[in-house]
């Protein structure tokens, strides 16, 4: 009887106890907990309000750099240059975006560079404050963007936003100046764009007439100029002339 009952005590205790060390060895994780409480003192409502809306401008950080640089003006002629080989895919869209941007990188570096020492370090070392830093980094992304953007359109939407005449480039407000800046960036591009493609439309023309005058109606002329827009392309070393054309219109 005895033996029973140290044998059930064995088996009742000392799984017990294993799963209880089991337990015990298992790391114990941080708890994050995010809420809503009362604040004693209003320095901590402006804490996170800064800490809020530091994370809407890195939500929309990606539109920011779209709208503001030169990434309109690159993605949209690269884009007609592959329309203009009559490349389906090729390149891929992730190879067009990326050069984009690296490209981008390129040509705003200056004015990063600009940025970076008039607005950021200053930030970071404490010596000016988060509206002075943000004037600070406005002004050479303003210059970068005035100097591409035609008068024409930058009238408009003054116009529009019943906005006084400026006397002085830091008097025209960003609202007003980056829609400007966009729509003259896509003008510019497509302007770049039907220059791309008026030798390519002439091999067209070619092939097309050739194909007709030897009856060969049933043979898309798609199939036979491809290879010649692609052989021209390269013999003319084509990214290289889009690429310096792209840079060179930024200086």
């Amino acid at each position: 009887m005895n033996r029973r009952r140290v044998g059930l005590f064995f088996l009742l205790v000392v799984p017990a106890l294993l799963a209880a060390g089991t337990v015990c060895a298992q790391p114990v994780l941080p708890q994050i907990q995010i809420g809503v409480a009362a604040a004693d003192d209003p320095q901590e409502v402006a804490v996170s309000l800064q800490i809020l809306a530091l994370l809407t401008i890195l939500a929309l950080a990606p539109s920011i750099i779209i709208m503001t640089t030169a990434f309109v003006r690159i993605v949209v002629v690269l884009s007609f240059t592959r329309s203009a080989l009559a490349l389906q895919q090729t390149p891929p869209n992730q190879v067009i975006i990326g050069l984009a941007l690296f490209l981008t990188f390129f040509i705003m570096a200056p004015t990063w560079k600009e940025v970076n020492e008039q607005a950021l370090q200053p930030y970071l070392a404490g010596e000016i404050g988060h509206e002075e830093a943000f004037s600070a980094a406005a002004e050479p992304v303003k210059r970068f963007m005035y100097r591409q953007t035609r008068p024409r359109d930058l009238r408009l939407f003054m116009q529009l936003g019943e906005e006084p005449r400026p006397e002085e480039l830091s008097d025209i407000p960003l609202h007003i100046l980056v829609p400007a800046f966009v729509i003259s960036e896509l003008k510019t591009a497509f302007q770049m764009g039907f220059m791309l493609y008026i030798p390519f439309l002439v091999i067209d023309m070619i092939v097309a007439s050739t194909l007709m005058a030897m009856g060969m109606l049933m043979l898309p002329p798609v199939m036979i100029s491809l290879p010649f827009k692609v052989m021209l392309f390269v013999l003319v070393d084509g990214w290289n002339l889009v690429v310096s054309s792209i840079i060179s219109g930024f200086r």
